[in-house]
C-alpha cells in the first residue's frame, strides 16, 4: 500500500516518536507502579495507624491523577499519532493482528482513568476499607494494560516461528496468541514490573521531598525511606532480567550490544554500547544519591535531591528505551519488515519490478527528472534513520565519497551479503538498477559530488 512520506527536517520522524515514547515510558510505567504505591502506603498507615500520613498520600494522589490521567494520555494519544505517520506499514501490521487486544487495553486504560479519578476525589468521603478497595481495581486494571501492551511491543522484536510462518498469508491472526506470548514476553514483562516500582518510589521522593523537615521530621523520614525502599528490588532484579531478557534476544541481534563490548579497548563504542554505559552509570549513581540522601538523612532530603534522582532515572528509562528500538535494527518487525517499512518477503518484487512502482505517492522540489527519483528513493527508504544534515547526516556520513564511492556502497547495499558490514543494523536497499543510479546521482548531488547533471531521461513516477 501506498502511504504519504513524513519528513521532519534535522532530527527525522524516529526521533519525533522517540521523545514522545520516552516522556510517555515514564508517565505510564509511573501510572503502573504508582498505584501500588499509593494503596500499600495507605494500607499500611491504616494498619499502623498513621493517620498522620494521609495528607501526604492525598496531595501524592492529586500529582499522581494529573500527571497519569492528563499527560500520560495526551502522550499516548501522541505516540498513535507519530508511529500512523512514521512507520505507517509497521503500524498497519500491528493493528492488523492485534486490534482487539489493544481494544482491550483500552478498555482497562479507562477503568484506569476512572478510578484514579474516583481514588482521589473520596478521600475522606467514603468509608476507609471502600477507599481501598477503589485503589485496589486501580492498580488492577493499570497492572493488565501493561501487560497487554508488552506483547505488542515484545512482538515488533521477536514475533516468533508460529507467527512468521504465516506472515503475509492473510492468516496471521490464527497465531494471536503465539505472535502475544513470544520469546521476550516474559522477560520483558518481569523487566518492565520492577522498573514501575522503582519509578513509584522515584517519583514519590519528590512529592514527599516537599514536606517540611522541621515540621514533621518523624513522618518525612518514614515516607521518604518507605519509597527509597520501592527502588531496591528493581536494582536487586533488574541485572537478573536484563541477562535473562538479553538470552532471548536473537543472536543476529545481539551483536549489535557486543560489537561495542568486545571493542571498549579500541574505543570503538557502538549507539547500544554507549547506550548500555549511560543506564549502568545513572543508575549506580542513583543508587549512591537515594542511599545517602534519602535513606541516611531523610528528614534533610530535599527537592533538589528528589528530581536529581527523577532526571537520573529519565536518563536510564530513556537509555533504556532507546537500546531496546535500536536491538531491533535492522528490523521494525523482527524478521519480517525491514526499519524503511520494506517487508523482507517484497525484496526479490522490488528489485525485479521497481520499488517505485509499488510507492507513488511522493512530491519533488527538483525539475530534473533523474534526480525526483533518487530523492524518492532516499525519502522512502533512508529516511526512516537518517536525515540530510543533522542526525545520522547522509551528507557528513558521504562526506568525501565521490560518485563512484557511492555507487560502490549502494551496490553493497543492494547486494545485501552475509559479510557485509552493514547487513547487522541496515535494512537492504531495494530497486531496479536504474532506480539504484538515481538514488547515487541525488546523493552525489545532495553531497556537492555530482559534477555533471544526469540526464532528464528516466520516467518519474507519479
Amino acid at each position: 500500500m501506498n502511504y504519504p512520506f513524513w519528513d521532519v527536517p534535522h532530527i527525522g520522524s524516529g526521533w519525533v516518536i522517540g521523545m514522545i515514547a520516552i516522556f510517555h515510558v515514564m508517565i505510564s510505567h509511573f501510572a503502573v507502579g504508582g498505584g501500588l504505591y499509593l494503596v500499600l502506603a495507605e494500607r499500611k498507615a491504616l494498619r499502623e495507624g498513621r493517620r498522620d500520613w494521609m495528607e501526604t498520600l492525598r496531595g501524592h494522589s492529586k500529582f499522581f491523577l494529573v500527571l497519569t490521567g492528563v499527560f500520560g494520555a495526551v502522550s499516548g494519544v501522541g505516540i498513535w499519532f507519530s508511529i500512523g505517520l512514521a512507520h505507517p506499514e509497521a503500524t498497519s501490521t500491528l493493528i492488523h493482528n492485534f486490534v482487539f487486544g489493544w481494544a482491550i487495553e483500552w478498555v482497562f486504560f479507562l477503568v484506569e482513568l476512572a478510578t484514579a479519578a474516583v481514588y482521589y476525589y473520596t478521600w475522606g468521603r467514603v468509608s476507609d476499607e471502600l477507599h481501598l478497595k477503589v485503589g485496589w481495581l486501580y492498580a488492577g486494571a493499570s497492572i493488565l494494560t501493561l501487560v497487554i501492551i508488552n506483547g505488542i511491543l515484545t512482538f515488533m522484536l521477536t514475533p516468533g516461528e508460529p507467527w512468521l510462518q504465516v506472515a503475509g498469508t492473510g492468516h496471521e491472526a490464527s497465531r494471536f496468541w503465539q505472535a502475544f506470548f513470544n520469546p521476550t514476553y516474559w522477560p520483558s514483562l518481569f523487566l518492565r514490573t520492577v522498573v514501575c516500582v522503582a519509578l513509584a518510589g522515584v517519583w514519590a521522593l519528590v512529592t514527599c521531598s516537599r514536606m517540611d523537615g522541621e515540621r514533621q521530621p518523624k513522618v518525612k523520614a518514614a515516607l521518604i525511606r518507605w519509597s527509597a525502599r520501592w527502588l531496591l528490588p528493581a536494582f536487586l532484579l533488574m541485572p537478573l532480567l536484563l541477562g535473562w531478557y538479553l538470552w532471548m534476544v536473537p543472536e543476529s541481534q545481539r551483536v549489535l550490544l557486543q560489537l561495542g563490548i568486545t571493542t571498549i579497548g579500541t574505543g570503538a563504542f557502538t549507539q547500544v554500547t554507549r547506550v548500555v554505559l549511560i543506564i549502568v552509570m545513572t543508575s549506580a549513581t542513583i543508587v549512591g544519591v537515594v542511599y545517602f540522601f534519602a535513606w541516611r538523612s531523610p528528614a534533610d532530603f530535599s527537592t533538589a535531591h528528589a528530581v536529581a534522582v527523577l532526571f537520573l532515572a529519565l536518563c536510564a528509562t530513556g537509555s533504556t528505551e532507546y537500546a531496546r528500538e535500536t536491538l531491533r535494527k535492522p528490523y521494525v518487525i523482527g524478521r519480517h519488515m525491514f526499519s524503511n517499512g520494506v517487508r523482507k518477503a517484497d525484496v526479490a518484487r522490488y528489485n525485479e519490478q521497481g520499488y517505485l512502482t509499488h510507492h507513488k505517492l511522493w512530491v519533488s522540489a527538483t525539475g530534473n527528472p533523474v534526480l525526483a527519483e533518487g530523492e524518492a528513493m532516499f525519502r522512502g527508504q533512508c529516511m526512516n534513520c537518517h536525515t540530510r544534515d543533522v542526525y545520522r547526516p547522509i551528507k557528513t556520513l558521504l562526506a568525501g565519497r565521490n560518485r563512484e564511492g557511492i555507487s560502490n556502497l549502494l551496490a553493497m547495499l543492494h547486494d545485501y551479503k552475509p559479510d557485509s558490514p552493514y547487513r547487522a543494523f541496515m535494512p537492504p536497499l531495494v530497486g531496479t538498477t536504474n532506480e539504484i543510479r538515481a538514488l547515487g546521482d541525488y546523493l552525489a548531488n545532495l553531497t556537492g559530488m555530482l559534477t555533471n547533471a544526469p540526464a532528464a531521461g528516466a520516467v518519474v513516477k507519479k
